[in-house]
């Protein structure tokens, strides 16, 4: 009985080896490498994504606090970014001179 046990967990522990070896076999080739740099330029690109989404989340929150605190002081009303780039520049006058740097 002991001699059937050990043999069990022999082809056990064979299989395991064999399937590990197999497994980086695969990966050490030139198709298993590229898919290993694909998968993870994909994890790059997601954690990115996510990246941006952070500070464009931040900078809405700031940009909130900032008008908030601006509006408290001087009581008048600031636009936001939207606004500001959704509002019509005024005309160019001719009686006006062009400023340059």
């Amino acid at each position: 009985m002991k001699r059937l046990f050990w043999v069990g967990v022999g082809a056990a522990a064979g299989a395991y080896v064999m399937r590990r070896i197999t497994e980086t076999k695969q990966q050490l080739t030139p198709q298993g490498i590229g898919a290993n740099l694909a998968d993870g330029l994909r994890e790059l690109g997601a954690g990115l994504g996510a990246f941006g989404a952070e500070v464009r989340a931040g900078m809405q929150d700031r940009e909130q606090e900032l008008t908030a605190l601006v509006e408290k002081r001087t009581g008048g009303h600031v636009p936001t970014y939207g606004e500001a780039l959704s509002e019509d520049p005024p005309a160019n006058d001719a009686t006006q001179p062009i400023r340059r740097r």
